[in-house]
């Protein structure tokens, strides 16, 4: 299993004239970090004014999907949760679909359910 739990980070305007331009982000950093390397892609794009970006690919997330447009704070959040439980974190996740819902729910209640 890979334990690295990261995006990919694409740029937009690079993607729709048919090119790739993107950078790989350790999703468990901090949010201003993340933030900043999306930035900084963005910023060394070749296409003028670049600003839109979108998850591209992804790992580590355990088959939990992501979303194409999933928010950073989301994504961090859901990073963090798999990374503090490597064990179970992404089945959780893909059984009750919410992180919130996930976060109640100890590794008995899975053992139960699964």
């Amino acid at each position: 299993m890979n334990t690295e739990i990261r995006i990919y980070m694409a740029d937009l305007a690079r993607y729709n004239s048919g090119h790739l331009h993107g950078v790989w982000i350790d999703a468990t950093q901090e949010l201003d970090d993340i933030q900043d390397q999306i930035n900084t892609m963005l910023e060394e794009s070749p296409v003028k004014d670049a600003e839109e970006h979108a998850i591209h690919d992804y790992e580590g997330f355990n088959g939990y999907p992501l979303g194409e447009y999933e928010g950073i704070d989301s994504v961090h959040e859901i990073a963090c949760f798999i990374a503090e439980n490597l064990e179970i974190g992404g089945e959780l996740l893909n059984y009750y679909l919410d992180i919130d819902e996930a976060k109640k729910n100890d590794r008995g209640k899975l053992l139960w359910v699964l």
